[in-house]
């Protein structure tokens, strides 16, 4: 029993010993107190699969990796079997009894420890981006994921990102977290560096007219930014070429290499001025001898603007066109309505400035001035039919030949009506005839006028009046201040409200009416203005003077008054004579004859009446006559008249004039009884 008892406890210890030999094994090889699971271990690749590789790492079960996670990004998988690995274990054994191994998380891990080092050493690490997210793009940093920022991708704005993807290049990490597995990287904090050595060293060795190789980087409406190497410079769009370029893209490409001069260059602020067009000729030198004043050529329009068109003579040689030197006639229309952009046409020079580089061109010099034709056939004086073409504030504008135009001013429409109230007559598209009053060529302007067509019916007026006539004149307006006439229905005049009367309790302007005749006295003659001064007040003064020193003396035997009262009550009688005669007329056609009818006996009372005037004295006469003159002259004094007249009633002034034709008056109403016997027999028929 004893034997047995022993080989029992030797295979014990046996036992014992092994195990104890795999746990210092385990232990050598993880480490003492580490876990397995989560631990970076050497494997190998036994088998291939067709997406995945079987790799044992001297567990019970082997693991499974996809092939995938062997390749780098952008890269073909290169494994094979018998290859050595380093993968992490994820799980010592899943519900399938299988090792769990990743070799992404196995690179993630000695990448992280590298990038650390890195980080802390603020170093450049190597990655590849790989894709876009929000925000940004994912970089491969050898195994471990990155993200890139789309404000750190490059110093200026990146429109395509085509090119920067798949391609290794050097990123600086600006912020790392294990914790929460998050690095953040960029690649303008390299290309910053990069540019900052570069430009010390070009700025060292850059000057003013060096020639340099660059590529254009960005291209604005106003020029192109171009790289020289670490440093940008401006290449302005007027620098670009010799001839006119609208747009810098219209020359110029992103990524071009072109050659470009240096400028200017600004060490403190470190900006320069580059130019394409200093390293080709200048077409400027000797085009004064090329294009000399008063030449025409030809060239084409490069571009139009408000205030004229530029023609290019030749590539790099531009002249500038006026709107003013653009036509004879057209002055405010827009420089497109008359030419259009690459329209051929001619010129002529006008001036050329080699210093500032301009040249002054025009259009209308290769023209016919039609300015100088329209004054070679109408002259001053002459008179022009046109259209209107256009009614203004101040005027009319006539149409005439040669597409030019003249103007007809608000004072030259009408010689009667004012400008408003003329020009309110016309309309656009009449046809109006007109006289060339001026023409100026230097401001290319033709005076016309419709009035003077016509004679001035004011100046014909003027003509025929004087200072101190005594005219009859027709209240045209009623004011405050007086009345407003005319003289012979033309002369515009003014009576003041003083002097409308001689009594001031009859100087009131509203005793006239528009239309009514008055008697007055012209006291001032304006023709500059115009205009008449008139006055009732010194036409009554005057006659009075007048009657008082003819027929107020002694000798004529007669006062003022008794000379206006028998003028007065003549003129009444020979009214009432006339009427009767008219009377007499009607009533000797329907009396039979033999009759004496009412109208008969009133011509025999006309008739003594007549003779018994015919008894007064000659002077009495003279008087009445001159009296009788005065009063039809005069409505204006008939009221004072009357009153003296009322003194002198019993002293009557003969006529013989007027006995004479009473009495021719009466034969002929009794002939006119005689011729009508055809009436009378009638009327004796009718009796019976």
């Amino acid at each position: 029993m004893a034997p047995a008892k022993q080989d029992t406890a030797s295979e014990m210890d046996a036992a014992l010993q092994i195990t104890e030999n795999f746990a210092e094994l385990l232990n050598e090889s993880l480490g003492p107190k580490a876990r397995f699971e989560g631990r970076v271990v050497k494997g190998s690749v036994i088998d291939l699969d067709n997406d995945t590789a079987l790799i044992d790492v001297g567990l019970k079960s082997e693991g499974r990796v996809p092939l995938k996670e062997f390749a780098s990004p952008g890269e073909d998988t290169s494994l094979s079997i018998g290859d050595k690995v380093d993968v992490f274990v994820e799980r010592y054994e899943d519900r399938e009894g299988i090792v769990r191994l990743s070799r992404e998380k196995a690179r993630r891990e000695e990448a992280w420890s590298e990038l650390k080092k890195a980080f802390n050493k603020n170093e450049r690490v190597n990655g590849v981006i790989f894709g876009r997210v929000k925000g940004g793009f994912i970089v491969d940093l050898s195994g471990a994921v990155a993200f890139l920022p789309g404000s750190q991708i490059d110093i200026r704005p990146v429109r395509d990102i085509g090119p920067l993807m798949g391609t290794p290049q050097p990123f600086l990490i600006l912020k790392m977290d294990s914790q929460r597995n998050n690095i953040v990287v960029s690649r303008r904090a390299v290309l910053e560096e990069s540019r900052t050595e570069a430009r010390s060293q070009l700025i060292s060795q850059l000057s003013e007219g060096q020639v340099l190789e660059g590529v254009v980087k960005n291209i604005t409406d106003y020029g192109a930014f171009v790289d020289l190497g670490g440093i940008d410079g401006l290449l302005h769009v007027t620098d670009i070429a010799w001839r006119r370029v609208n747009r810098p893209s219209e020359a110029l490409q992103i990524g071009e290499t072109i050659k470009v001069q240096v400028i200017r260059f600004n060490a403190e602020t470190q900006r320069i001025s580059l130019g394409m067009k200093q390293l080709e000729a200048d077409p400027w030198e000797g085009v004064d001898t090329k294009y000399p004043t008063d030449a025409k050529f030809t060239g084409r329009v490069t571009n139009i603007t408000d205030y004229g068109a530029f023609v290019e003579l030749e590539p790099g040689v531009e002249g500038l066109v006026h709107i003013s030197e653009m036509s004879w006639t057209k002055k405010n229309v827009h420089p497109g309505k008359l030419v259009s952009t690459s329209q051929e046409v001619e010129v002529m020079v006008l001036d050329t400035d080699t210093e500032k580089r301009r040249i002054s061109l025009g259009f209308k010099q290769c023209m016919a001035n039609p300015w100088d034709d329209f004054v070679g056939k109408h002259p001053v004086g002459a008179t022009v039919e046109g259209e209107v073409k256009n009614k203004t504030e101040f005027g009319l504008f006539i149409s005439l030949e040669g597409e030019i135009d003249g103007m007809v001013h608000l004072s030259d429409l009408s010689w009667n009506k004012s400008g408003d109230e003329a020009i309110a007559g016309y309309k656009k598209g009449d046809m109006v005839k007109a006289k060339v009053l001026d023409v100026d060529l230097e401001k290319e302007r033709i005076s016309l006028g419709i009035k003077q067509m016509s004679k001035d019916p004011v100046a014909v007026g003027f003509a025929n009046v004087k200072k101190g006539d005594l005219v009859t004149c027709t209240v045209t307006a009623v004011v405050d201040n007086g009345i407003e006439v005319k003289v012979k229905d033309a002369v515009p005049g003014f009576i003041r409200k003083s002097a409308l009367s001689r009594d001031r309790s009859e100087q009131r302007p509203d005793r006239f009416a528009p239309g009514e005749k008055v008697d007055a006295k012209i006291t001032q003659v304006d023709k500059s203005g115009r205009r008449l001064t008139l006055s009732i007040k010194a036409h009554e003064v005057e006659e009075e003077k007048q009657a008082m020193a003819t027929y107020g003396s002694s000798d004529s035997g007669a006062s003022l008054g008794d000379i206006l009262g028998a003028a007065i009550q003549e003129k009444q009688e020979a009214t009432k004579l006339v009427s009767a005669e008219k009377q007499a007329k009607t009533e000797s056609a329907a009396e039979p004859e033999g009759e004496e009818t009412s109208t008969k006996k009133m011509a025999k009372k006309a008739l003594d009446v007549a003779e018994k005037k015919t008894a007064a004295k000659k002077p009495a006469q003279k008087a009445g006559d001159k009296a009788k003159d005065v009063a039809n002259k005069k409505p204006a004094v008939k009221k004072s008249a009357t009153k003296k007249a009322d003194d002198a009633k019993g002293e009557t002034k003969k006529k013989p004039a007027v006995r004479k034709a009473a009495t021719k008056k009466a034969d002929d109403a009794k002939d006119e009884t005689k011729k009508k016997p055809a009436v009378k027999q009638t009327a004796a028929k009718d009796n019976k």
